[in-house]
């Protein structure tokens, strides 16, 4: 694998794009719990009863990376393919292909299990528990694929901009009193600004080490200034029965965390770019998450759902049904996460075959083969009787 890799391919943005995809699935693995009560289930994490681990979600709230990398490499699609003369509707099509191909398969299981659970007498709330999870990375993709469809728009389009819209939203939501309902602009301005910090990364604006430690730096001192001083949430996910959360809808300290992690990543490239060159085994672990990366972000939450069910034939087990509310829960969960990463295995080899398929290529119309008018042929010259001599032209018959 690492022999045909092309020599002029990134490896430091397919190495990104990897480390948000781990840090997602290993953040919910962590930070969420069904926990059983009697006939029911319900979701609750470590982070509500344990308020002081916060910082665990700082290490896994990823999603500001990955829109990094994707707004960078649309934008470099985009422009490479119109080069070649691609249209954007053929651009789009093959874009969100890759996007929604592998999200049937995802539909089709949970319909038929959602009939199964309710035809067996399965209690309402616990089947809304269930969906909410296994379709909770829709969201993402929703906001993703409208960014994608954008990004003709988008390409120049300086990141200051939408974060003046998150701020602002955030100004009126919690310092004016106004609905809470309009936070849910930031859902779209929120992610534009790594989206768009991408798209400066295309046009070579952040190569620089200074970009990225300027990034860092502020970033971090912003999304400081804001929990302490400004009552901003310190988890950077949603807890559950928190008054205000970072993430649903995002607010200005999300925001501003992302800014610190896309500094971080550009800082990393070098570095990246370097290790992945020297340890083919490294590159090989990278460039699977890459080519599995629909599948396994679909499915990790199916495959901790499944875990959790079929260990209740055993009874409540610590870390798995039990209440997330000490340190012992934890190193318990911890314990779980070879079991979840073997039941992700499991969808991995029955689901990734959709992630490979691409989009049907419209059919071309037939055309029809071009006439050729017949002519008479020519009449051959007849050899009059004053030139006897004329020699007559012989025809080959192929």
């Amino acid at each position: 694998m690492n022999t045909a890799t092309p020599p002029h391919r990134d490896r430091a943005v397919d190495a990104l794009r990897a480390l948000a995809i781990v840090g997602i699935i290993l953040g919910h693995w962590l930070v969420t719990a069904l926990v059983a009560d009697g006939n029911t289930l319900h979701t609750t994490s470590p982070l509500q009863h344990m308020p002081q681990l916060a910082p665990i979600s700082w290490l896994f709230q990823t999603l500001a990376v990955f829109f990094l990398v994707g707004g960078h490499v649309a934008t470099k699609s985009y422009t490479s393919t119109r080069a070649h003369g691609t249209t954007y509707t053929q651009w789009l099509r093959t874009r969100l292909g890759r996007l929604f191909i592998p999200v049937a398969a995802l539909l089709t299981l949970w319909t038929a299990v959602t009939i199964t659970l309710l035809a067996t007498g399965t209690r309402i709330d616990t089947v809304h528990t269930l969906l909410k999870l296994a379709l909770s990375p829709l969201w993402f993709l929703l906001v993703f694929a409208a960014l994608t469809a954008a990004t003709p728009l988008l390409a120049r389009l300086n990141p200051l901009w939408p974060l003046a819209v998150v701020l602002h939203v955030d100004l009126i939501r919690f310092g004016l009193g106004g609905p809470q309902a309009l936070g849910w602009v930031n859902l779209a301005a929120g992610w534009l600004v790594p989206y768009t910090l991408g798209a400066a990364w295309t046009r070579g604006e952040l190569e620089r080490l200074r970009a990225g430690w300027t990034l860092l730096v502020s970033g971090t001192a912003a999304t400081a200034a804001l929990i302490i001083w400004a009552g901003y949430p310190a988890s950077m996910v949603g807890v559950p029965g928190a008054q205000v959360s970072n993430l649903n809808p995002p607010t200005l300290a999300v925001v501003t965390f992302g800014l610190s992690q896309c500094g971080l990543a550009l800082l990393l490239r070098g570095p990246l770019r370097r290790t992945l060159r020297r340890r083919p085994m490294a590159w090989a672990a990278v460039a699977v998450v890459n080519l599995s990366a629909m599948t396994v972000f679909l499915w990790h939450q199916t495959a901790m759902m499944a875990t959790t069910a079929t260990g209740l034939t055993a009874g409540r087990l610590p870390g798995l049904h039990t209440l997330p509310d000490n340190l012992t829960w934890v190193a318990a969960r911890l314990a779980w996460l070879p079991v979840f990463t073997l039941a992700l295995l499991l969808c991995w080899s029955a689901f990734h075959g959709y992630e490979n398929r691409r989009p049907r290529k419209p059919r071309r119309q037939k055309t029809s083969r071009p006439i050729r008018a017949r002519t008479s042929p020519r009449p051959r010259p007849r050899t009059s009787p004053q030139q006897p001599n004329t020699p007559t032209p012989s025809v080959r018959h192929a």
